[in-house]
C-alpha cells in the first residue's frame, strides 16, 4: 500500500468542488483562450490540482500523476496504434474507398450515415469503445470524402453507436459490474438495454450527427489516412468483401473472449483449462487487433504485390500522427486520476446520497456527479452502483425493474464528457477538432445519451412495476 492509499482527505465537499471547478475552468481557459498545447495544460493543471487538494507530496508524481498517465496509456496506446495501422492499410490499399462506394451503392447517398451507424452498433457489441473507434474511422473518413462532405454527419452516428453499446450493454464492464452490485439478471439487462440503446442512439448519434454537421462544419481529417499513397502501391483496390472480412477478425476474436468469459461464469466451461485461457488470450483486444493487422499486412500488402519497404513505410507513417492523440489522452487520464485520488467524486456522491432523493433518480445523479467529477464512465458507473446498492435492495424492485435501474445508472455515467475524460481528447483529436468544438459536439452527444437513456429507463421501470 502506497502513501496515497493510506492518505485520507480532510477537506469537505465544498472546497473540493471549488478546486475541481477552478481546475476545469483553467484547462478550458488555457486551451481555448490562450491556445496552450493540451498536453502541457493537462499536466500543469493536474499538478496544481494535486497540490491544492493536499495529496501527499512524496508520492504525488509517481503514485498519482505518472501512475494514472501510464494506466491510461496502457489501455489506449496499443489500441490506437494497432487500430491506426489497420486503418492505414485499409486506406492505402483502396479498401476503405471500395467499402465506402459499396455502402453508398447499397444504401444510397442519403442513408450512408445510417448505414455507418448500424455497422458500428454491430461492431460495438463485442468491441470496446476505443478499439471500435480506431477501426471504424477510416471507413467513416473514406465515406465522407466520397460524398465530398464534412465529417460529423458520418462520424457521430458511428462514434455514438460505439458509446451507447459500451455504456448500456453487456459484455462491457460497466453494466456487468452494476448488474452484479444490484443483483440484476444480465439477460434482462441485455434484453431491456438493447431497445433503449437503439432508441437513444437514433436521437443522440444519428439525428444529432446530421444536425451537428450543419451547425459545426468539420472537414475530413488526414490523421488516419497518412497523406498520399506510395508510388509503388498496386493500382487495383482491395475489395469491399476483403475489408469486411478483415474487420470481422478482431470482432469475432473479441466476441469469442467474451463468450468464453460468460460461459466460465455460468460454469459451462472450466476457466482454468489451457485451451480456454489460450482462446481468451487471442480474444484480448490488443492481441485481436494485432492478429488483424498481421492479416491485413498479408492480404492487403504482400499478397497484392506491395514491397516490404513500401509496407514498412506505410505502417511507420501511421505512428507519428497518432502519437499526439495518445499522449493527450494519457494526460486526460492523469487529470481524471488526480480528481479520483483527491476524493472529490466520493465527497460529492456521499453528499448527494444523504439528500433523500428517489432511488432511481439518485442512482442516475450519483453516477452523473461521479462522471463529471472524475471523467471515467466505467468508474462512475461501478462506484455509483456500489454506493446505491443498499438503497436499491431496500426498494423492492422486481427483476425487470432492476435491469432498468442498471440502465438508469449507466445513463448517468456517460453524461457531460469534458476535459477530465480521456475519451473527450481521443474523439476530439482523431476528428481534428479543437476543445471548444469537441464540447459543442461530442459533449452534447454524451449528454443526450444520458438524458434519453435515463428517460427510457425510468419509463421501463414504471411500466414493468
Amino acid at each position: 500500500m502506497n502513501a496515497v492509499d493510506k492518505w485520507e482527505q480532510t477537506l469537505g465537499a465544498a472546497p473540493l468542488l471549488t478546486i475541481a471547478t477552478l481546475a476545469i475552468f483553467l484547462i478550458l481557459l488555457l486551451i481555448i483562450k490562450f491556445r496552450v498545447h493540451a498536453l502541457l495544460t493537462l499536466v500543469v493543471v493536474s499538478l496544481f490540482t494535486a497540490l491544492a487538494t493536499g495529496l501527499p507530496l512524496n508520492t504525488l508524481v509517481g503514485d498519482v500523476l505518472l501512475k494514472n498517465f501510464g494506466s491510461t496509456l496502457g489501455s489506449v496506446a496499443l489500441l490506437v496504434g494497432l487500430g491506426a495501422m489497420l486503418g492505414r492499410l485499409v486506406e492505402t490499399s483502396g479498401g476503405a474507398q471500395a467499402l465506402a462506394d459499396a455502402m453508398i451503392r447499397t444504401f444510397g447517398e442519403k442513408r450512408a450515415p445510417l448505414a455507418l451507424g448500424v455497422a458500428s452498433l454491430i461492431f460495438g457489441f463485442p468491441m470496446f469503445f476505443d478499439a471500435g473507434l480506431v477501426v471504424m474511422l477510416p471507413i467513416v473518413f473514406a465515406t465522407a470524402r466520397r460524398m465530398n462532405a464534412n465529417v460529423l454527419a458520418y462520424a457521430l452516428p458511428s462514434i455514438g453507436a460505439f458509446s451507447v453499446m459500451h455504456v448500456f450493454l453487456p459484455p462491457h464492464p460497466g453494466p456487468i459490474a452494476a448488474a452484479s452490485f444490484y443483483q440484476a439478471n444480465l439477460g434482462h439487462v441485455l434484453l431491456l438495454g438493447l431497445p433503449i440503446a437503439l432508441l437513444t442512439w437514433l436521437v443522440s448519434g444519428y439525428w444529432w450527427g446530421l444536425a451537428a454537421n450543419k451547425l459545426f462544419p468539420v472537414p475530413v481529417p488526414d490523421l488516419l489516412s497518412g497523406g498520399s499513397k506510395d508510388s509503388d502501391q498496386p493500382q487495383k483496390p482491395a475489395s469491399a468483401g476483403l475489408v469486411i472480412a478483415l474487420m470481422l477478425v478482431p470482432m469475432l476474436l473479441i466476441f469469442l473472449n467474451t463468450g468464453l468469459d460468460m460461459a466460465t461464469a455460468a460454469k459451462l466451461v472450466d476457466g482454468n483449462a489451457k485451451w480456454v485461457q489460450f482462446l481468451r488470450m487471442l480474444g484480448a483486444t490488443p492481441v485481436a487487433l494485432l492478429i488483424a493487422v498481421l492479416a491485413a499486412m498479408y492480404f492487403l500488402g504482400s499478397k497484392r504485390g506491395v514491397s516490404g519497404t513500401a509496407l514498412e513505410k506505410t505502417l511507420d507513417s501511421t505512428l507519428g500522427p497518432v502519437c499526439s492523440v495518445i499522449l493527450i489522452t494519457g494526460a486526460g487520464g492523469m487529470f481524471g486520476g488526480v480528481l479520483r485520488a483527491s476524493g472529490i467524486g466520493d465527497a460529492l456522491a456521499n453528499s448527494l446520497h444523504g439528500l433523500g432523493v428517489p432511488v432511481l433518480l439518485g442512482c442516475f445523479l450519483v453516477a452523473l456527479i461521479l462522471r463529471i467529477a472524475q471523467g471515467s464512465a466505467t468508474v462512475a458507473l461501478t462506484t455509483a452502483a456500489s454506493l446505491m446498492a443498499p438503497a436499491v435492495a431496500a426498494a423492492g424492485y422486481n427483476e425487470w425493474q432492476l435491469a432498468g435501474v442498471v440502465l438508469a445508472t449507466a445513463a448517468g455515467s456517460v453524461a457531460a464528457s469534458h476535459v477530465n475524460d480521456s475519451g473527450f481528447w481521443l474523439v476530439g483529436r482523431l476528428l481534428n477538432m479543437d476543445a471548444a468544438t469537441t464540447l459543442k459536439t461530442w459533449t452534447v452527444n454524451q449528454t443526450l445519451i444520458a438524458v434519453l437513456g435515463f428517460a427510457f429507463s425510468a419509463l421501463a421501470v414504471s411500466l414493468l412495476g
